[in-house]
């Protein structure tokens, strides 16, 4: 008997038949796909590299799923050192997961039967992988396209993982995505190189670009195991810009479908089950209040999105009714309108649901629906979309969300383009209303006196020959939506003595701000920053603003005891953002332009920004940039703060400020 009959349960009718819902079954059966990315720009292939099937499977059929129960896997391992390697292949990396199989995935007993370490290399699990079938071939520095492999058939649980374990896969995780996103920043480059040259090219977007290339390349993550839960390195409230993200990291393997799942063809078994789901109200008959989801199913829906058919209990319908038949969590996704971002969406990931009831009704349309209850699982951080949310409230009715603990509604006093709050609900402390705030930093007017004065001559915008990109190396620093493409020593912007208008995408960082920020108190880290806005990697934060000393004058205010900042201490973190050595073999690290090592402090005891409350991290989100665009001294550059990675409202921000720790000891307000 087929497999999907078997599972028919008598309260679920047979769609087939006509006589169950008045009306004539037209239109055509899909899955469940998202708003806004139906148009999705896939590259040839890459659908059906998603979706290819597995030709060597395991012929046992076992009775029941044990997702705590994990092969050895025969992919290389990464060795006993948590550093990661710069140069280091991130899927090889990731591997290293399998080393930890045998001590953290255990299978719990019938009965009350005292939980044992299984070590056989396929023992319950859903397929055994065939010996050497997901082995990760030894790569060079500098990796070459590979044979990509398909998704893995068999299922695993993540569990007990120690701290050391969590910051070693966010790392990983962390430079996947910078690469990702360098990549779909990037791509707009070479489309402008592609039109001012009037060479004619296919435009595709960045995100499926970028995807398509880190997939050729073998940098997708988890793709040796397909693991059920929480994937190690991926927060609660992390935030993506594409879905096509969110295949590359392994969150939800689906390029349009709503629920992604492992087909009932592949499994051990011959039953299939849900790992993740996107809710963000695709279906007219979603209900979603939060920690409980009324999900419906995939299907029947015409090109319009209308449901124009009665669904049926197949595919991703049928695995989420497998899941709460052996109570198998799946990760919740969270797809929201968002304004600002290329796609116009982004996506949240708010944690872990188990469905704990399905059952068939009438939709709105008049068609049947399967429907599945989604409750969240408790101890869980809060949800990311609800903090979200209450950063969206925060931006217009602050008193009405935090009666208590705001000092001041703008600490700027009207000088940043968007108002920086203060909030400290701990103590008493209002030490940053004692400090005169500064928008830009202080520079001596000698330095505007040396070097050339000249600027472009661009009238109506600049272009790849004029005088300041040329300063660049011949690229333009940003994109058009002001993103920094890569990271280098220096980037030169268009001055006061340029003729191109405000609007030139060569002038970003003297615009000022973009974000509302909040200075907040923290037991943690002392004085914090968070932002309101959610911040896209690459995206200009704010300068470090402080008054320029020379090394006497430094020397002398030093003295006293006044607290000082080197910018040529910092980290040079800018050289991560648009490192693409996994990506291209004649990759190389930007040296140009270059400026001389730098040689005067910043002093922020009395006049400062917001940026001063930065806190130290060795895994910062946020990285420095040198910038010039008032003046031709490269011995002065200004401090440009730039995002690493997707910055959600609300999370703190970090710098790396470098490993002095003699200095880094006297910043008290940066720790």
């Amino acid at each position: 008997m087929n497999s999907l009959l078997q599972h028919q349960s008598p309260r679920f009718p047979d769609l087939n038949e006509k006589s169950v819902f008045s009306g004539d079954l037209v239109g055509r059966v899909e899955p469940k796909l998202e708003p806004l990315d139906e148009d999705l720009d896939c590259p040839p292939g890459l659908h059906r590299q998603l979706d290819k099937q597995v030709s060597h499977v395991s012929s046992d059929r076992n009775p029941r799923f044990d997702l705590n129960a994990v092969g050895t896997s025969s992919g290389s391992g990464g060795g006993d050192t948590r550093e990661v390697q710069a140069d280091g292949n991130v899927l090889s990396e990731f591997n290293r997961i399998s080393e930890i199989f045998n001590s953290a995935f255990t299978s719990g007993g019938e009965d009350g039967e005292d939980e044992e370490v299984l070590e056989e290399s396929n023992a319950l699990a859903i397929v055994a992988v065939p010996e050497g079938s997901m082995q990760v071939e030894e790569q060079a520095v500098v990796p070459k396209r590979i044979k990509y492999p398909p998704r893995s058939n068999e299922l695993v649980r993540v569990t007990n993982l120690t701290e050391e374990d969590e910051v070693y896969y966010r790392e990983i995780v962390r430079r996947a995505r910078m690469i990702f996103d360098s990549l779909s920043v990037s791509a707009v480059l070479d489309d402008d190189r592609n039109l001012m040259a009037g060479t004619f090219f296919r435009r595709v977007r960045g995100d499926t670009k970028a995807a398509s290339m880190m997939r050729d390349c073998g940098l997708w993550l988890n793709r040796d195991k397909r693991i059920v839960g929480a994937i190690p390195g991926i927060e609660i409230g992390d935030v993506f810009f594409f879905r096509m993200e969110l295949c590359v990291l392994g969150l939800h393997g689906q390029v349009q479908a709503g629920i992604d799942y492992l087909p009932s063809n592949r499994s051990s078994n011959g039953e299939p089950v849900a790992t993740s789901v996107i809710v963000s109200g695709g279906y007219e008959d979603d209900e979603d209040s939060g920690y409980v989801i009324n999900y419906t199913g995939h299907g029947g829906q015409d090109k319009n999105g209308k449901q124009c058919a009665h669904q049926k209990l197949e595919g991703g319908n049928l695995a989420l009714e497998r899941s709460m038949h052996y109570e198998v969590e799946v990760r919740v996704i969270r797809g929201f309108r968002y304004g600002g971002t290329n796609s116009g969406k982004i996506y949240v990931y708010d944690g872990l649901y188990k469905v704990v009831e399905t059952w068939f009704d009438v939709g709105k349309s008049g068609f049947g629906v399967y429907k599945f209850k989604l409750v969240r699982i408790e101890n869980q951080p809060e949800m990311g979309s609800a903090i979200l949310k209450m950063a969206q409230m925060l931006k217009t009715r602050p008193l009405d969300v935090r009666p208590r603990g705001y000092f001041c509604l703008d600490l700027s006093g009207k000088k940043e383009n968007m108002p920086v709050l203060l909030f400290n609900d701990i103590d008493n402390d209002q030490d940053p209303l004692h400090h005169q705030y500064l928008v830009s930093t202080v520079i001596p007017k000698y330095v505007f006196q040396v070097g050339s004065s000249n600027g472009c001559e661009c009238i109506s915008g600049c272009s790849f020959d004029c005088l300041c990109i040329l300063k660049n190396g011949g690229e333009f620093p940003y994109d058009n939506k002001g993103m920094l493409i890569k990271g280098k020593p220096l980037v030169f912007e268009c001055g006061p003595q340029c003729r191109c208008p405000p609007t030139c995408r060569n002038r970003v960082t003297q615009k000022g701000v973009r974000s509302r920020f909040e200075v907040f108190r923290s037991r943690e880290t002392g004085w914090g920053v968070r932002s309101l806005d959610l911040i896209q990697a690459g995206g200009f934060i704010c300068e470090y603003a402080g008054v320029v000393l020379t090394r006497d004058q430094a020397q002398v205010v030093s003295m006293v005891g006044d607290t000082l900042v080197y910018p040529s201490r910092f980290a040079e973190r800018w050289a991560e953002w648009g490192e693409l050595s996994q990506i291209y073999s004649d990759y190389v690290r930007p040296s140009y332009p270059s400026i001389p090592p730098l040689d005067f402090a910043m002093d922020v005891s009395s006049m400062r920004n917001v940026a001063c409350y930065f806190s130290h991290s060795n895994s910062p989100n946020v990285f420095a940039q040198f910038v010039l665009f008032d003046h031709n001294n490269v011995m002065f550059p200004r401090t440009m703060l730039f995002a690493m990675e997707n910055i959600p409202p609300l999370r703190e921000l970090s710098l790396d400020y470098g490993v002095a720790e003699e200095w880094t000891a006297k910043l008290a307000i940066c720790n």
